[in-house]
Order: structure tokens, then C-alpha cells, then sequence
């Protein structure tokens, strides 16, 4: 009796993997939004309504792609906090962490567009899909207020305040590139090379050499960027933009 239960749980699991993996195809080939569960289930060779026996709607597919894409950021963010603790190189780890999550979100379309946009109309994460999101966003809002601690960001910089434009800057080279040069090799893209100068102007504002204080908030024109370059490598949505750090959407109260 437990074999078989077990078998038919593996079964399930398998389908479902199956389902995601087709839904992720058809969203990298017609954008998120072009998502259609008859071609779903034309592709692994049923009918439409066997697919409900897995996912009750097709938003209820979206909701699994959603959590699944920030749950793999959130492990990817999760292997660079050591390094930025108490690594010999933390701008190193941050900016490794920049062009990981980067890299990732632009070779899966599928998923970024969904993380990153909002390309469904009416389609809200769940407040299970949504938490890895905003653990995500805790988690780099913590990384940057270590920076601040160990002298790699100024004495008090406001956390949300960097964390906000942190995030702003690598969706935005996110953005750009699924936007505007989709089909180009990252290390040549036309925007996810310039985020290593990117990183280094978010350095030269919020760095401990960063920032005058002369009360018109500008930047020193020589003013050094905290840390060497490293070798290239890969919330609440009131209060901040979106990003590798930042959930498309917040789920309303019910």
C-alpha cells in the first residue's frame, strides 16, 4: 500500500515537473503572458482538462513558475553572504552577486519576465510564492547593511534607501536586456556589459569615500571606488522597486 502511494506521489511529481518545464518553454518563446494551457497539454500529450488534476488554473501554473524562480535566486543570494560577512573580498562577493542573479534572470526568460514585469493581468503571487521574494529582498538589505558595517559602504547611508537603488540597477540591466537585445551573449550583451560600471557608480555614491556631505547630496568627482574589480562571474513592493532583490507583485489582503 505505501509503494504504491509512493509511487503514485512520484508519478504526480513528475508531471508536474513535466508541466512547468513545458510552461517555461512557451513563456521563453511568447512571453509570459502568452502562456496557454491547451498548447501546455498539446506538448506532453493530453487533454486540457487533465492539466487541472495539477493546477486548478492557469494562474495557479503562473503561481508555481513564480515561487520557483525566487526561490532559485534565494539560494543564489544565500551562497555569496559568507563572502560579503566575512570574505577577504566583499565588493568582490556583491558584485559576483550582481551578475549571477543577472546572468540568471537573462537566460530564463520564462521566469524573469514574471519576477521582474508584469506581464499577466489579474495574476498575484500567493503569500507562499511571495515569500521567497521578500526573503530575498531581507536578505540584501542585510548584505548591504554589513558592507556598511565593515567600511565598504559610507557611515550612515540608509539601508532601504540603497537597498532601493541596489535593486533598481541590476533589474533594470535585467530589464533592458530581455527587452531590447534578448538574444545576445551575456558577457557582449548590449547592457548586462555595462554592469560592472554600473556597480561601480552605485560605489562611488554610497562608499565610504563615496558621497560629499555638503547638503546638495553630490558625488566627488574622484572619489575612489570602494574595493578592486573582481573577475567577471553570475519586501515589500511599497517600499521598494523590482530586481533580483524585489517580488513582481504583493499579494492583496483577502
Amino acid at each position: 500500500m505505501a509503494q504504491a502511494r509512493d509511487r503514485r506521489h512520484r508519478r504526480r511529481q513528475e508531471t508536474i515537473e513535466e508541466i512547468v518545464a513545458v510552461a517555461l518553454s512557451i513563456m521563453a518563446e511568447e512571453g509570459a503572458g502568452g502562456l496557454s494551457l491547451g498548447e501546455v497539454a498539446r506538448r506532453i500529450g493530453v487533454r486540457t482538462p487533465s492539466l487541472y488534476v495539477y493546477f486548478d488554473s492557469k494562474n495557479s501554473l503562473y503561481d508555481e513558475v513564480f515561487g520557483r524562480g525566487w526561490r532559485i535566486l534565494l539560494e543564489l543570494v544565500e551562497q555569496y553572504e559568507p563572502h560579503v560577512k566575512g570574505g577577504d573580498d566583499p565588493v568582490g562577493a556583491m558584485r559576483q552577486s550582481a551578475e549571477e542573479v543577472a546572468r540568471w534572470a537573462v537566460a530564463n526568460p520564462g521566469y524573469a519576465q514574471l519576477m521582474f514585469w508584469r506581464p499577466v493581468p489579474g495574476f498575484e503571487p500567493s503569500a507562499a510564492a511571495y515569500g521567497p521574494a521578500v526573503e530575498v529582498m531581507k536578505r540584501t538589505s542585510a548584505m548591504l547593511e554589513t558592507l556598511r558595517g565593515r567600511g565598504v559602504l559610507r557611515d550612515g547611508v540608509d539601508i532601504s534607501e540603497a537597498a532601493a537603488v541596489w535593486t533598481s540597477l541590476v533589474s533594470g540591466v535585467i530589464s533592458q536586456q530581455l527587452s531590447n537585445a534578448p538574444r545576445e551573449a551575456y558577457e557582449t550583451g548590449t547592457f548586462t556589459k555595462l554592469l560592472p560600471h554600473m556597480v561601480d557608480m552605485y560605489l562611488a555614491y554610497f562608499g565610504s569615500e563615496g558621497r560629499t556631505d555638503d547638503g546638495a547630496g553630490a558625488i566627488r568627482a574622484s572619489a575612489p571606488v570602494a574595493g578592486d574589480r573582481s573577475a567577471s562571474r553570475r519586501g515589500d513592493r511599497d517600499g521598494a522597486v523590482r530586481s533580483a532583490a524585489q517580488p513582481a507583485a504583493k499579494p492583496r489582503h483577502r
